[in-house]
């Protein structure tokens, strides 16, 4: 999705009403970590930010971090065109409002839980160690 936005052409999928569950690298790590460390934690354990935010929302962030306008969106027919319609469907336009709810519980912090400030520390690092 950055080279789109770099090139002013970022877009939100299909309405963007989708619930758009993302985790920086250095947080999916930590949450592996610790959940293999907290004995005290048992079934499934959701690795995503507690900053939920929509697709809408994701791309106007990363068009605002990138300093870039993202007022464009991308029909779900055109997506489908684009990555196969069930693919779209499935990975693109699908909504999912995930929650750590295991992971607060826990005592886990999060070194990124809002996506602007996370988007923004990332892409100020070299792009060797950038990674959403």
């Amino acid at each position: 999705m950055l080279t789109p936005f770099k090139l002013g052409l970022g877009a939100r999928f299909g309405d963007g009403r989708q619930w758009f569950p993302w985790i920086t690298l250095d947080d999916e790590v930590a949450v592996i970590r610790h959940v293999l460390d907290d004995t005290s934690l048992d079934g499934p354990v959701n690795a995503a930010a507690p900053g939920t935010v929509t697709n809408r929302d994701f791309a106007t962030m990363l068009g605002r971090a990138l300093h870039r306008p993202a007022p464009w969106f991308a029909p779900a027919p055109v997506l489908g065109v684009i990555a196969g319609r069930e693919r779209a469907r499935e990975a693109l336009l699908s909504s999912a409002k995930v929650v750590p709810a295991k992971l607060r519980a826990a005592g886990f912090a999060f070194t990124d839980p809002e996506l602007e400030p996370a988007l923004r520390r990332i892409l100020a690092t070299p792009p060797e160690r950038a990674a959403v």
